[in-house]
């Protein structure tokens, strides 16, 4: 792939933020991509980065198995940045002292850095900061000076400017860390002399450039979903390889209210695109009959998935490529990119193919986040209403109906998140909330409608606002318009009698409730 020369490393050590240093590196504008911990100093080399980035990680470096990258990357020349775990092997490896911190900490703290360290000039003695560890720096490296400290960590920050080796016991990539984006900035551009010449308009032209490499004049199936990571994927692929790209539409009868006949006008009619849709619904529900397990339900329905898209990628004739709109969070929570993160859900699209199917796997989007894949969508030409559409999951609403799934409760369910779509539209919040929709619970209430006495289901409202659907807040909605809402669910839609709102963070909770 055509990008700048000047690119970053980031080597993961197992955090499930590592995904957001490489989200604030890109906006930046600098490339960057995420290798695990382990590769050989050799590919480091070819590589050719202009900087490391060492992320977090859970363990201690006295741990057996703990991450211990190669040493002999500390001595290529290029400027480092070790973050929590980072910050503590690189102490640890170049001969400081690694200790278990009287009180852990974890959460906010005030951080005072010191000016003459580069990563801190210009910016405020004393600021709020992100903790999260266990163990400190207790003796500092020959060649190291201190360059910051917390009340519970002398040595919370440390640089050997001889060398251009930073590390910082804090977390800058999240938002918590006020000053994260610039001493990220400052490490890009003072220390590794980053020029910012990345960006989404070069992506697409890169991403075209690798996808003609890798398909050449063979035929894509590419899976449409509705959403708009498979939307942008697929007008992606068309954009490099034309009338190559075959569409299928799979209608597992797990989407939203009248989703399929949106996805084929949009597709069909509106981009010129071939396009052939497949009701498959009867195969789905047979495929979740009996089961309730929500990793079992995202199993069924992937597998039911990769059934279907052999049978039809035969009637099709020779078709050697397949199509995943797999994006970076999917991967992060499926411990896909390093296999040092813990594994949080899996994701249908995450994983490969079975070795029986006879198709190699295309996923342009693999390494964007959702704000970065809206980006490409907008200059690919999709509007601004479905570009800002909110996330869908894969196995649809078959992971926000708790327990078994049935054709039933999918009706039910899709009229519920229909009500709750169309007043947060109706209120201007669609934009301000980034994921909002229904649940079905597993559970009957007691209720009293007409005088008569009901016992039917409930139904859970989920909203959540979030830069990155790595950490989420829930929406704070007025109470008058949850009112609103739940009067007309529980008075629309039958089978309903109870509306409850779901008031989690991310974490502890997910996103979505399966």
């Amino acid at each position: 792939m055509t990008r700048d020369s000047q690119r970053i490393l980031i080597l993961d050590c197992g955090s499930q933020t590592t995904q957001l240093i490489a989200r604030r590196v890109r906006e930046a504008r600098v490339y960057c991509e995420v290798a695990p911990w382990g590769m050989a100093l050799e590919d480091v080399r070819t590589f050719g980065p202009a900087g490391i980035i060492l992320s977090g990680g859970p363990q201690s470096v006295y741990a057996e198995g703990a991450p211990r990258p190669d040493p002999g990357l500390l001595a290529l020349n290029v400027p480092v940045l070790g973050i929590c775990y980072g910050m503590q092997w690189m102490a640890w490896a170049l001969g400081g002292t690694v200790a278990r911190s009287e009180r852990r900490e974890y959460g906010p703290a005030e951080f005072t850095g010191a000016a003459s360290c580069l990563l801190f000039a210009g910016m405020p003695p004393a600021q709020p900061i992100w903790m999260s560890h266990g163990d400190k720096v207790e003796a500092l490296p020959p060649g190291f000076r201190a360059a910051g400290f917390t009340p519970n960590a002398p040595f919370a920050a440390l640089e050997d400017p001889e060398r251009r080796l930073f590390g910082i016991q804090f977390h800058p990539e999240v938002t918590h860390t006020v000053q994260g984006r610039e001493l990220l900035r400052r490490f890009l551009y003072e220390a590794c002399g980053a020029r910012g010449g990345w960006t989404m308009a070069s992506f697409v032209e890169s991403a075209c450039e690798d996808i003609r490499a890798q398909v050449g004049e063979e035929r894509v199936l590419c899976a449409i979903s509705g959403g708009v990571d498979s939307s942008v994927m697929a007008l992606l692929i068309h954009r490099a390889i034309g009338d190559h790209l075959d569409l299928l539409f799979i209608d597992h009868g797990l989407l939203r209210k009248d989703e399929a006949r949106l996805v084929q006008d949009r597709f069909a009619r509106k981009f010129q695109l071939k396009l052939k849709a497949v009701d498959a619904s009867d195969r789905f529900f047979s495929a979740l009959k009996g089961l309730s397990d929500p990793e079992e339900k995202r199993k069924a329905v992937g597998r039911t998935f990769i059934e279907v898209f052999e049978e039809e990628a035969r009637a099709l004739g020779r078709v050697r490529f397949l199509a995943q709109g797999t994006i970076y969070p999917d991967r992060i929570e499926s411990a896909a990119v390093s296999g040092a993160a813990q594994v949080i859900k899996s994701h249908h699209n995450v994983g490969g193919l079975p070795e029986r199917m006879a198709m190699e796997v295309v996923e342009p989007l693999r390494d964007l986040f959702k704000d970065e894949v809206r980006a490409v969508g907008r200059l690919l030409g999709l509007e601004a209403a479905f570009v800002k559409r909110q996330p869908f999951p894969g196995p649809g609403l078959a992971v926000r109906i708790l327990g078994e799934v049935r054709r039933e409760d999918v009706a039910i369910l899709q009229e519920a998140d229909h009500v709750f779509l169309e007043e947060i539209k109706a209120a201007g919040l669609y934009d301000r909330a980034a994921q909002a929709f229904a649940v079905l619970l597993p559970v009957r209430s007691v209720g009293v409608m007409g005088d008569e006495r009901t016992y039917d289901r409930v139904v859970a409202l989920r909203a959540v606002t979030t830069e990155d659907y790595m950490t989420a807040d829930w929406f704070r909605f007025d109470h008058e318009f949850l009112a609103r809402v739940s009067s007309r669910i529980v008075n629309e839609v039958r089978g309903v009698n109870r509306v409850v709102y779901d008031v989690t963070s991310k974490p502890p909770g997910t996103i979505e409730w399966e």
